[in-house]
């Protein structure tokens, strides 16, 4: 599944014009593809229904479908009406699990994404980054591809205690083990993260079928190809076919979107 659409998201004065990309693939193990994505303004996210797991597949799906149904498209939603679609997406989750013929297993997913909410005295919208399990978000300026997000996972929980390196836990043989998803708990703890506007901010969202076959380094380089030629279109295939040619073990899943232009309204 590949899609490259333009849009926009009206802001108080004027629109903003974004470049989005998203891409899933189920790669070269996996029969399945438990991977669902969003590229919808305000809201870009990817969901990684977890693998083992009962309906992995219908849990991140109907994360996608409980958000859209939540979050009013091309205008700027809040970080209020976001978290109300998160904690609405853990219930419908859960009721997965209850449907489930067993009456045991449980579904659940990841979900990460970036969203563009109301903004302050200073700005008229903001980015809103939240997380729960070990998908992630990054940025790029240009020069830096930085992790804005925080795994909930086994070996980060090693890392963060410094009982081990966070190369080493590129390759712990835990790296797959999640301490949060949604459909785990009755409710869920989501990590939230708000930020000003910069000029021509870049997002990267991906599941972790990405950062199991590239490292930072290479998805780095990826990026600073693209900037160095000035062309972005096409870096969400580039992406995804890096990491199935690097092994494919699970599904892929990528989306990319970057402020574009500014179109002041008629009447300023």
């Amino acid at each position: 599944m590949a899609t490259d659409l333009p849009s926009t998201i009206a802001l108080p004065s004027g629109t903003l014009a974004l470049v989005v990309e998203a891409r899933s693939d189920v790669g070269l193990v996996r029969k399945v593809n438990e991977d669902s994505l969003l590229a919808a303004p305000p809201v870009f996210l990817v969901a990684d229904g977890m693998g083992g797991h009962a309906r992995g597949d219908a849990a991140s799906q109907v994360v996608t479908r409980v958000f859209t149904e939540h979050i009013v498209p091309g205008v700027l939603t809040t970080p209020e009406q976001v978290l109300d679609a998160i904690h609405s997406a853990n219930d419908a989750v859960r009721d997965l699990s209850e449907a489930g013929d067993s009456g045991t297993a449980v579904a659940g997913t990841t979900l990460t994404g970036v969203a563009l909410v109301d903004g302050d005295i200073e700005n008229e919208y903001g980015w809103m980054i939240f997380n729960v399990g070990d998908s992630r978000v990054y940025s790029w300026d240009g020069r830096v591809l930085e992790q804005q997000s925080v795994d909930h996972s086994a070996v980060q929980a090693m890392v963060d205690a410094g009982l081990i390196s966070a190369e080493d836990a590129e390759q712990h043989p835990e790296r797959n083990v999640i301490t949060r998803a949604l459909g785990a708990e009755d409710t869920v703890d989501v990590d939230v993260w708000l930020s000003s506007p910069v000029e021509h901010s870049t997002f990267l969202i991906c599941s972790d079928g990405l950062t199991k076959e590239l490292d930072r380094s290479e998805i780095t380089a990826i990026f600073a190809r693209r900037e160095a030629r000035g062309d972005f279109g096409g870096i969400a295939d580039e992406l995804v076919e890096a990491a199935v040619e690097a092994g494919g073990r699970d599904n892929v899943s990528v989306v990319v979107v970057r402020t574009d232009a500014f179109t002041p309204s008629a009447s300023l």
